[in-house]
């Protein structure tokens, strides 16, 4: 699970979805389509219906905000593959950065070259880097089960664009594909469902910490049966940062949203210092 670029708008994305501050992005009560509860890394949870809102910055119900929250150094902005495979490996969370027990998958990482694609038939499947995308890197790690809680799965993912066009692109077609796609295949024996998301671009619902931001909650079912599921995308300038995490039993929804707050935090954190902008 992690996106892909055609030259269409809306045909790819990356998987896996907050600044230095206790995060809390928190999505709740949702099913397909709806979501009831949002709220930025400083802010508390919205109780009345998110507003409409695109990964452009514009939303219904709310001004346009003038300003970014963050602009990189120009000179450290990536414009080569390898500059940008340089940054999403410093950027990108280790095992060893979720927490004490946590280890790699296997496979540990992704591809190199490739970026996970939803196809036209809602299935997952990874190729090559779409032209617009410098590098994409995802780390898989987990948190064995022990007594009487299951395993976590995590995946920490970075996307480096060549422009800030084609990051923004990759944020509206996250949103678009969970309309076109509300149940997704992701191996033979496993698939997501009841998918919903909800964008919070700049200046909407307390984000000041990022140019946009899509979360999405549904349900993982695979031949064991059935956990929760969350994932998080977050742009700033040219880079995307994403973060999923399939729970299991004997984890509060709070316990699990922290891991997820955790990997969004501090890889926003990094892109900060790698790109030493203002902001």
């Amino acid at each position: 699970m992690d996106g892909k670029t055609t030259g269409r708008k809306g045909s790819w994305r990356l998987r896996a979805a907050a600044s230095g501050a206790a995060a809390a992005v928190l999505l709740g009560g949702c099913s397909a389509g709806s979501a009831k509860e949002v709220a930025g890394p400083s802010a508390k949870a919205s109780r009345s219906p998110a507003p409409s809102a695109s990964a452009s910055g514009q939303a219904t119900g709310g001004a346009q905000p003038s300003a970014t929250p963050f602009e990189a150094a120009a000179n450290l902005v990536p414009r080569t593959k390898s500059q940008g495979s340089a940054l999403a490996g410093a950027v990108v969370f280790r095992p060893q950065d979720w927490g004490r027990g946590f280890k790699a998958q296997q496979p540990a990482r992704s591809a190199p070259g490739t970026i996970a694609v939803l196809d036209e038939q809602c299935r997952w499947e990874r190729r090559a880097l779409p032209k617009g995308v410098l590098a994409s890197l995802s780390l898989y790690s987990e948190l064995p089960g022990s007594g009487s809680r299951g395993a976590i799965k995590v995946t920490a993912a970075v996307t480096v664009h060549a422009t800030e066009l084609s990051a923004d692109d990759q944020l509206a077609t996250t949103l678009e594909e969970v309309l076109r796609c509300p149940e997704q295949q992701v191996r033979t024996d496993e698939r997501i469902t009841r998918l919903a998301s909800v964008g919070t671009p700049f200046g909407v619902r307390g984000n000041t910490y990022a140019d946009d931001s899509v979360y999405e909650l549904g349900s993982y079912l695979t031949g064991g049966g059935k956990a929760s599921y969350r994932w998080t995308v977050t742009r700033l300038g040219t880079v995307t940062v994403a973060v999923s995490l399939k729970g299991t039993q004997g984890y509060t929804d709070d316990e699990l949203q922290q891991y997820v707050t955790r990997g969004t935090t501090n890889m926003l954190d990094r892109v900060r210092f790698e790109l030493g902008g203002k902001g």
